[in-house]
């Protein structure tokens, strides 16, 4: 195997298939990157229990030069670490006897010999893709992703609340994400309905990543769903993820249909307030405020027994002449608000004790909810 590749290039393309690399893994041979070079281009591999992530180079006059085909495995932190440091415009790869390969500039003065991992010990990794998969646009998964996933779980002794519930019928998608004390949801009609229904749990993490190395997000992203994984295709991108075993709760019966107040306020003030509020509130306490309404006027207040007390107040639109006092989570209602991407939004009560629904001032199938904080 010989080529010379643009350093940008190469790098680029080698921190998005690193996020695949895990250095903890029982499978030394799973700490490196696969370089795999034919004469139509450079395709880097790198897998882990969890993920596996496929990017293919495509060769053109301007970004390499392919002299000799041929496979090779290196240490993922080594190469990720010796192109990111290389000065110059151009690297040249070179393996000898299968067991060394040589990484140099054209002058020569920075020269790397690097062992290689015996390529026998790397395992098949199937990218298999599915003839029935599902289209969806690449902004529009970023958007889903960007507006559910930071209401997943961390606590892994329930693995399903840990991922984003999947459900496909028809044309439409429904994306949920919760982790018992807010919850957010994210309806999107498809361009292309699908004949097959899907039932399926992303690991919340792993979505997150594809969002972040989305080669294009002009273009579609393939869907191809398995029984026990997902294969998303962008491009040249291919990304594998396991699925979550288990049923997602039911979410439906814990968003209120009935309200006996709505209010209308500007998104980023509201937020500001929250935020000015919250600067006395500490994790110990949840970092809990309380909103009150009356009249026209919204009332941020938080209470410290070591720091004091803080109290913010802006003006607001109700529906009716309810009024409300009702506290919960700083952060939690932050997240929620940081999701939306209307000027207005719309906040729904039921009660003090029933959770709180907030929404963009447009129906664009986006819903956020937080459970409210007892204070008493």
């Amino acid at each position: 195997m010989k080529l010379k590749i643009k350093k940008d290039l190469l790098l680029e393309n080698l921190n998005k298939v690193s996020k695949a690399i895990s250095t903890k893994n029982l499978i030394p041979t799973l700490a490196g990157i696969k370089f795999d070079l034919t004469k139509k281009g450079l395709t880097l591999t790198a897998s882990n229990n969890d993920i596996t992530i496929e990017k293919f180079i495509e060769i053109d006059k301007e970004n390499m030069n392919i002299e000799k085909e041929g496979i090779v495995i290196l240490q993922g932190k080594d190469i990720l670490d010796i192109v990111r440091v290389i000065p110059e415009e151009e690297i040249n790869i070179e393996v000898f006897d299968e067991a060394k390969v040589l990484i140099y500039t054209d002058d020569e003065k920075i020269k790397y010999d690097l062992n290689v991992i015996n390529k026998n010990d790397y395992p098949n990794v199937n990218l298999e893709r599915s003839e029935n998969f599902v289209t969806i646009s690449a902004s529009d998964l970023q958007n889903i992703v960007r507006e559910t996933a930071f209401a997943t779980s961390n606590d892994e002794s329930r693995p399903v609340l840990t991922g984003i519930s999947f459900k496909i019928n028809g044309d439409l998608l429904e994306c949920v994400a919760t982790d018992s004390y807010r919850l957010a949801k994210k309806n999107l009609r498809l361009t292309k309905p699908v004949e097959e229904s899907y039932n399926i749990i992303i690991p919340g993490k792993n979505i997150i990543e594809f969002s972040k190395i989305i080669d294009n997000n002009d273009n579609e992203v393939k869907l191809h769903i398995f029984n026990n994984k997902i294969l998303f295709e962008n491009e040249n991108l291919l990304f594998q993820s396991r699925l979550i075993n288990g049923n997602y709760p039911p979410t439906s019966k814990s968003i209120p249909e009935e309200f006996s107040l709505t209010i209308k306020a500007k998104l980023s003030q509201l937020y500001n307030v929250i935020e000015q509020a919250s600067i006395l509130t500490t994790d110990k306490e949840k970092n809990i405020v309380s909103l009150s309404t009356k009249n026209d006027l919204l009332t941020v207040k938080s209470v410290s027994n070591e720091k004091g007390k803080a109290e913010m107040k802006m003006n607001i639109e109700k529906n009716n002449d309810e009024e409300i006092t009702i506290a919960f989570s700083a952060k939690y209602m932050m997240e929620a608000l940081n999701a939306l991407n209307t000027a207005e939004i719309e906040m729904s009560f039921v009660g003090e004790v029933k959770p709180i629904v907030i929404k963009n001032n447009v129906d664009d199938g986006l819903l956020q909810l937080v459970v409210p904080i007892r204070t008493y």
